[in-house]
């Protein structure tokens, strides 16, 4: 099998591989990174919706909260506070751009170390926070590490697996996202009854994943591809041997080989990125991005207990559903590492656009019924089938947008426009993920329950355009892309000029290297 950026012999032929122990650690080592940004996502919705934090730093919301003068929709409405968790985004947002330099120049394996440590830094300073200034310190070094991690972790994910399990390895980024985001939640039911600094344990517990990252990234070994584009060759082959568990690994390393000769050719990977041949990937990497926010689950994950307050649950209680949305996200991802690679990536997309759609609407009606400006009268049963609903709606995201939402790009460039194309991937979903962080209280006061009626309204449109316009990519090596999906498909195929070509800073080169 062909490794995760390799190619598979031009017969169609796979090369041969294992699927060594060393694959399997590896990957998960690096997946700690999604651990870490999980954590940071579900820590600061639950951590917004403690007294004591609120008292220290938002004493403004907090009497806003206690008052019950303002609309129940807009009780959170503070830019500061929603400040507070959307800065780590912006910051990450930035950090990509050095980040997309260190992954090509320095390699995973060391993007992933500096990650883990600003990780570390971050929360230092998140857990000692002795006043906003801090605190917002330490939210922007967390985003520099979200970062460096989201731009390295699935790279070196698709480089190290096998083709014909590179989707669920993949998977193993978000799958431990939804497993910060459960453990996130837990800790803060927990640290929510310590009084008066339970947030501070809250949020300094982000160190457990940050240290679990920098010390998987000391000991895994980097890519070949990684080391064979530095110029490390002998080293390339070696690690190739090792995670391929063969010596019969020639053919693959000469693919690999002459396709990081072709990457070093260009100059500017990012003008490259915008020629003709490359702009199907480029467009679906960024479409997918501001559709994977714009499902509404950050929002939903960011202020889970926040929602549930706002919904009329108290305290504890909307805790407690905020583990049990939780519990779900991490269980539906396991059906997407199981089923991703068999029933593949548009199925999955298709079938949770249905689920996504009736369950906000459904959500959207009950609140429009029962929660007005100054009166949350749910009642036990209706609260009980808003839970189900987000529930519902948790699910269908973790199986599907949620994980490939990262796979499909990860899985589409040509190496040498990759690690430009997942930069930028990397920077639409946190400019995103920004905006609606930035937004979502706001919107929530002024749409009040039609705020669910307008993302399921972006779910109709994501699911014609996977309906249309994504091509089917399980199963095919990544470097057999151009000539057995983008050649093939009805719309895409007009970009691809109908040669055998690579495009190469203005220059077309042959396959041989010879220039045309």
């Amino acid at each position: 099998m062909a490794g995760g950026l390799s190619v598979s012999a031009p017969s169609g032929v796979e090369f041969e591989a294992k699927i060594t122990p060393i694959v399997i650690i590896s990957c998960i080592m690096a997946a700690t990174g999604g651990l870490m940004f999980g954590y940071d996502v579900g820590i600061s919705g639950g951590v917004t919706s403690m007294d004591d934090f609120l008292g220290k730093f938002f004493p403004t919301v907090l009497r806003k909260k206690n008052e019950d003068k303002d609309s129940n929709y807009c009780k959170y409405d503070n830019h500061g506070l929603q400040l507070f968790t959307s800065s780590l985004y912006l910051a990450g947002l930035t950090a990509t751009f050095f980040a997309s330099y260190t992954t090509r120049r320095l390699g995973r394996r060391l993007t992933m170390l500096i990650a883990g440590v600003f990780f570390l830094v971050g929360v230092v300073f998140n857990g000692a926070a002795q006043d906003l200034a801090m605190l917002l310190v330490g939210r922007i070094l967390l985003g520099c590490g979200v970062g460096f991690a989201n731009q390295a972790v699935p790279l070196f994910l698709s480089e190290i697996a096998p083709t014909r399990i590179r989707g669920g390895l993949n998977i193993l980024f978000q799958l431990n996202v939804t497993i910060g985001i459960l453990f996130a939640n837990l800790v803060n039911y927990g640290t929510a009854k310590i009084h008066p600094w339970g947030w501070r344990l809250s949020l300094s517990l982000a160190g457990i994943p940050a240290l679990l990252l920098t010390l998987g990234a000391l000991f895994v070994t980097d890519t070949p591809n990684s080391l064979i584009e530095r110029g490390r060759l002998e080293e390339g082959k070696a690690v190739l041997k090792k995670i391929r568990g063969t010596d019969n690994v020639e053919p693959e390393f000469n693919e690999i080989v002459e396709a990081s000769r072709i990457a070093q050719e260009v100059k500017h990977p990012f003008r490259n990125l915008l020629q003709r041949r490359n702009r199907p990937q480029l467009v679906i990497a960024v479409l997918l991005q501001i559709f994977q926010q714009f499902t509404g689950i950050n929002a939903i994950m960011f202020y889970a207990p926040v929602l549930f307050n706002t919904l009329g649950f108290k305290n504890d209680a909307s805790l407690y559903s905020a583990v049990i949305t939780g519990a779900v996200n991490v269980l539906s991802t396991l059906v997407s590492v199981y089923s991703v690679d068999r029933v593949g990536r548009r199925m999955l997309l298709l079938e949770a656009g249905v689920q996504m759609f009736l369950s906000q609407v459904a959500v959207a009606v009950v609140l429009g019924i029962k929660v007005t400006d100054h009166s949350d009268n749910l009642g036990h049963g209706w609260a009980i089938m808003v839970v189900v609903m987000v529930c519902t709606f948790v699910s269908s995201f973790a199986w599907s947008w949620g994980p490939l939402g990262w796979l499909i790009p990860s899985e589409t460039f040509p190496l040498e426009t990759r690690s430009a194309g997942q930069s930028v991937t990397v920077c639409v979903n946190l400019l995103f993920t920004f905006v609606i962080a930035q937004a979502f209280l706001s919107m929530l006061c002024h749409l009040k329950y039609a705020i669910f009626a307008f993302f399921s309204a972006w779910v109709v449109v994501m699911s014609l355009f996977v309906l249309f316009f994504l091509p089917e990519t399980k199963n095919v090596p990544i470097e057999e892309m151009t000539e057995r999906v983008w050649k093939q498909h009805w719309f895409w195929k007009r970009y691809m000029d109908g040669d055998n070509h690579h495009i190469v800073d203005g220059k077309i080169t042959a396959n041989n290297g010879a220039s045309v």
